[in-house]
């Protein structure tokens, strides 16, 4: 299966974040090294449309055939026009045809090959539309709320007072992989009746949009060494 590693430049919430040194090597890098190391992908491509990246990328054993145009780069840009666009590329500059891919974040450092092989193990078997990460939510989504601009609490769900243990587990996708049939997501879908979850521990799960999380990442990370 072919990898796509989307890391565009211009990151507001954390600048530079993608090729930000984490521990001493580039945050991208984790997830090059992840899916390279994933006996399931045989093809790692790194979407991006800067040079940098792209350099950076290409040292740490990624492939960069091509950039990605700015306006699949902008911040109103959505992520599934650039999957798009780019495996369409890719089968049109090397005659083949992709009928499965992988996204991989690179804001998602700890996810391993591990996860990434299983996850495609799962799409094998259960011949899915789409399979997305996800990890198990501590509280009840039942708890959360709406604050206007005033400050109020303004309800989502109905005011039924229930204990933690009477709700059903509920789980979030946690962005750090998403695998395909192409056909289908030509449809500019994710999920469908046919959309499956590979389920992710905590740790595992972080998602970098800001400082903290990038610090907790590289405490996981030190933690880990030692």
């Amino acid at each position: 299966m072919i990898a796509i590693i989307p890391a565009r430049s211009g990151s507001k919430g954390l600048p530079g974040k993608n090729i930000k040194l984490l521990e001493g090597k580039p945050m991208i890098a984790y997830t090059i090294e992840a899916a390279l190391k994933a006996k399931k992908v045989e093809k790692v491509i790194v979407s991006t449309n800067s040079d940098e990246i792209a350099q950076i990328s290409l040292k740490h054993g990624a492939e960069v055939p091509f950039l990605r145009p700015e306006h699949l780069a902008s911040d109103t840009a959505l992520a599934i026009d650039n999957y798009i666009y780019t495996i369409d590329k890719l089968n049109d500059e090397n005659n083949c045809s992709i009928e499965n891919l992988i996204v991989l974040q690179p804001t998602s450092p700890l996810r391993t090959s591990v996860d990434i092989d299983l996850a495609i193990e799962l799409f094998d078997k259960k011949e899915a539309d789409s399979v997305v990460s996800y990890c198990k939510e501590a509280h009840p989504i039942k708890w959360h709320k709406h604050i206007n601009g005033d400050g109020l609490i303004i309800p989502i769900f109905d005011e039924k007072l229930s204990n933690r243990q009477e709700e059903l587990p509920t789980f979030y996708p946690n962005g750090a992989i998403f695998i395909f049939k192409y056909s289908f997501l030509k449809s500019r879908k994710y999920y469908s009746d046919k959309s499956y979850a590979y389920i992710m521990d905590r740790k595992n799960s972080i998602d970098i949009d800001f400082m903290e999380d990038f610090e907790y990442a590289e405490y996981l990370l030190k933690k880990d060494k030692n």
